[in-house]
């Protein structure tokens, strides 16, 4: 595939483009300086995350750690605790332990070589293009869903587009389109425009200033480019959750291999959980026993709660269990806190609605 634009006709395709997005650019934070420290953490947030669900999180996220060396000098729990919320929690230990790598390696500053920012974890081709390009104007195309999306319908190209061949070819297409003494703009503003004009329903033609060397178009194709990728079918999953509860109002929060802990609670604090096959209170009973040696307690159950992750539709069951004493046998997997602290521990977005669902059954206990 390739979009046929000659040199006289590049040129204004590309003033069009960077005039309009210079025009009417989003005001977002990450883009008031290219400091690329600013650029990078907004790039790892943004992966597989809405714009409007990034903005609080990075706020604060850059108020604790303004820099490379602030985030290189704290200890892993309390990164995932400014990460909490965010999801895929993978992507804030692999930001850690890139800004590491940055300060022992690239005396704090995001490395400007292409060969060199590929090495740090958690970073692929698109991600050192992107700080690269929008930081340091560095002459490197991007390629997302977005820019895919707009180069797609500007060539008329049917298909996945996520096949590993479609890909290259559009790969190879974004960059020789590139503005490359603009390079900043000019993928931030391919990116604005399949964001906000070029979207995957609906697209606002009339408005896009690029329209006249759009294909798909001229064909009347727009609504059937991209063709829709084919979803993995999904899976429905129960977890209960146990939220043991003594007369002091504390809590015992664990780190559990079991119940989906890496795709559900992320290796981080959890309230005991399992999985459960067929009866939710005695299975979690039975776990009870065999993880804690917790005998003999009534399960009381809580509204259950909606969760998704990736093509898993989760139900999480919590089920109330007031004790006298706190299980003493946890060893160091285990961590005791008043239950209207547990947000305070690095937490996942289940286990947040676990403990909301304990909070209301105390307010209602309370009247």
């Amino acid at each position: 595939m390739t979009i046929h634009l000659k040199p006289r006709s590049l040129s204004p395709f590309q003033s069009r483009l960077l005039a309009w997005f210079r025009a009417h650019r989003r005001e977002l934070p990450w883009r008031a300086s290219r400091d690329p420290y600013r650029v990078w953490v907004a790039e790892i947030m943004l992966q597989q995350t809405r714009i409007a669900a990034v903005l609080p999180y990075y706020e604060r996220f850059l108020r604790r750690f303004p820099d490379a060396r602030a985030l290189a000098r704290a200890r892993q729990p309390e990164v995932l605790k400014f990460w909490s919320g965010l999801g895929y929690y993978g992507r804030a230990r692999n930001l850690h332990a890139a800004a590491k790598t940055i300060v022992a390696r690239h005396g704090g500053e995001f490395p400007r070589e292409l060969e060199a920012a590929l090495t740090l974890p958690g970073i692929g081709r698109y991600t050192a293009a992107a700080v690269l390009s929008i930081a340091y104007d560095a002459p490197l195309a991007v390629l997302d869903g977005n820019v895919a999306r707009v180069l797609a319908r500007l060539g008329a190209v049917r298909g996945d587009l996520r096949t590993p061949h479609t890909w290259r070819k559009l790969s190879d297409t974004a960059q020789q389109l590139l503005a490359r003494e603009a390079a900043s703009d000019w993928n931030q503003a391919l990116m604005e425009l399949g964001e906000t004009i070029c979207t995957p329903q609906s697209p606002q033609c009339t408005t896009c200033p690029i329209r006249r060397w759009c294909e798909a178009r001229a064909r009347g194709l727009v609504n059937e480019i991209p063709s829709p990728r084919k979803k993995r079918a999904a899976v429905n999953i129960k977890i209960a959750a146990a939220i043991l509860r003594d007369p002091q109002d504390r809590t015992l929060l664990v780190k559990d291999p079991g119940a989906h802990d890496g795709v559900l609670f992320s290796r981080m604090w959890q309230f005991p959980a399992v999985e459960v096959k067929r009866n939710a209170r005695s299975e979690l009973a039975k776990h009870l026993r065999a993880t804690l040696g917790v005998n003999g307690i009534a399960l009381e159950a809580l509204p259950e709660a909606r969760h998704g992750v990736t093509f898993r539709n989760v139900t999480l069951l919590p089920f109330l269990a007031r004790v006298e004493q706190l299980p003493a046998n946890a060893g160091t997997r285990s961590r005791v806190l008043l239950l209207e602290s547990v947000a305070r521990v690095p937490i996942s977005s289940a286990t947040r609605k676990i403990a909301a669902a304990a909070a209301a059954a105390r307010v209602l206990h309370r009247h």
